[in-house]
């Protein structure tokens, strides 16, 4: 027997889109919740993004769309207000990430939509808090890395601002959602209360990025410069050896001195810029001068060997390709292979939560657009005549080059 997951009964409407509010959504149904994706006709533009078996069934689409129903309402039309309505009234959670003005036009806002359900969490993901100059600006990942210092923070590295190689920003605002909403949804369940919640991209990833880069600034006034030493001087990075790169950390003084030993430098035990942490610190250009040298005599495999006794922190730096066949990722179960019903065997990470009762369990793979619209609707007391005139006038799409065996729940290969 299945267990439930911790969020069973839950029940989400999402009408987000992109990444960061459908990763939230995505990690709520991996914990048991039931999520109707709502979307537009045209659908949700990830659905574009990457190779493809099917049309609008892109590889980034079905990475953020698991455990969802996919329903399609074209909000823009009268007869689909009611529907949403209905929708809202047996809904725990609402969210999206329609901009202020769009949000408004189509009565979106807490208000309004809290007349509907008045024990309603309703979470509205931003670009920017309301109240500030960016408030209704478009706001995309690489704006938000560019606003919270984070790509200049790479100028240390590659001598220019460049943008982290992944849409860091849309994930943390993601999971800072995910948590929002089960804060929430805790809430309610011992008040009653519904209430708003607000997550805005600029704001979080601003409070991120400060964690340790706001360095002496912390102080006011403050003792020292904004950033974290090493990172602003460009040092902290991957060492480079003999074929190709080690992360290695020696933190404690034990680790260096026993490293020192093992390398045949007893004698830097006592230099003082090698002997302790703080000289470590104000000295870390001449430490890192120092690894360089010393870790390129021998290869990232060698020095795995020479130091695995060590208890250092280190490891070799794999490619994205090495993650598919890193053994430790292997025996933890790390990937897991489903079957979708129309795309065929599709691998994806598990998801990384361990809960012993309420364990995350992909339920369903991510839906075609509008694959379940009449389902749904019919769910939510809507007649067969009244969701036909609903498809004939164009306020609701269903997808019609289904097998009727897409509706069954996929399950694990």
């Amino acid at each position: 027997m299945q267990m439930r997951g911790a969020l069973h009964g839950v029940k989400v409407l999402d009408l987000s889109s992109v990444f960061m509010g459908p990763m939230a959504a995505q990690h709520l149904g991996d914990m048991g919740a039931e999520v109707i994706k709502l979307e537009a006709p045209e659908g949700d533009l990830t659905r574009a993004i990457g190779p493809s078996r099917s049309p609008k069934m892109g590889a980034v689409f079905l990475s953020y769309n698991r455990n969802k129903r996919s329903v399609v309402l074209d909000l823009k039309h009268p007869d689909a207000r009611e529907v949403l309505h209905r929708l809202v009234r047996e809904a725990d959670v609402v969210l999206h990430s329609i901009r202020n003005p769009a949000a408004a036009k189509l009565d979106l806002s807490y208000d309004a939509l809290r007349a509907v359900k008045p024990s309603l969490i309703y979470c509205h993901l931003k670009g920017f808090a309301d109240g500030g100059d960016y408030q209704d600006q478009p706001a995309f990942d690489d704006i938000i890395q560019s606003l919270s210092g984070l790509a200049m923070l790479q100028s240390a590295i590659g001598g220019e601002p460049r943008y982290v190689p992944s849409a860091i920003a849309d994930k943390v605002c993601g999971l800072h959602a995910a948590y929002a909403l089960s804060m929430a949804l805790l809430h309610r369940f011992r008040t009653g209360e519904g209430q708003e919640v607000k997550l805005s991209m600029l704001e979080t990833m601003a409070a991120f990025n400060l964690s340790e880069h706001q360095w002496g600034h912390v102080f006011d006034p403050p003792l020292a410069p904004m950033g974290y030493p090493s990172v602003r001087a460009g040092s902290r990075r991957p060492c480079k050896t003999r074929d190709g790169y080690l992360a290695f950390l020696p933190y404690s003084d034990a680790q260096w001195h026993s490293f020192f030993r093992r390398v045949g430098k007893p004698e830097l035990i006592a230099h003082p810029a090698f002997a302790t942490f703080a000289g470590r610190q104000k000295h870390f250009k001449e430490v890192f001068a120092f690894l360089d040298t010393e870790l390129s005599q021998r290869s990232t495999a060698e020095w795995l060997e020479v130091l695995k006794d060590l208890d250092i922190p280190m490891a070799r730096v794999n490619d994205l390709e090495a993650l598919e066949t890193d053994p430790h990722l292997q025996a933890v179960g790390f990937w897991q292979t489903l079957e979708h019903p129309t795309e065929g065997r599709l691998k994806f990470p598990a998801n990384p939560i361990g809960l012993q009762q309420t364990p995350p369990v992909v339920r369903r793979m991510a839906p075609h657009l509008g694959e379940h619209t009449r389902q749904v609707l019919a769910e939510h007391g809507l007649g067969d005549d009244e969701i036909a005139r609903l498809i004939e006038r164009g306020a609701a799409v269903q997808h019609t080059a289904m097998d009727p065996a897409i509706e069954a729940d996929a399950e694990p290969a």
